[in-house]
């Protein structure tokens, strides 16, 4: 995610509403205007997780989201389990 996401806040914010969507938040990394991390989950709760985030804490701002499946091959970017 890009944009004026360095608020202290953002990082909990993403992990209780990632929990709330039954989603997997690992290796969150925060910058001033940029957070990467990885979500795992159903694909319709990674699409809302994404609106939540754009939509976001009062403190920041999301200009911009990059999605990337974790498993390129897969049909919809998740693991044969």
């Amino acid at each position: 995610m890009r944009g004026r996401v360095g608020a202290a806040s953002f990082p909990p914010w993403i992990r209780r509403h990632g929990a709330r969507l039954g989603l997997e938040c690992r290796d969150l990394a925060q910058q001033e205007a940029r957070v990467s991390l990885l979500l795992t989950g159903p694909p319709a709760l990674l699409d809302a997780m994404e609106m939540g985030c754009s939509l976001g804490p009062w403190d920041i701002w999301v200009e911009q989201i990059d999605r990337f499946p974790l498993f390129p091959d897969a049909p919809d970017g998740a693991a044969d389990d």
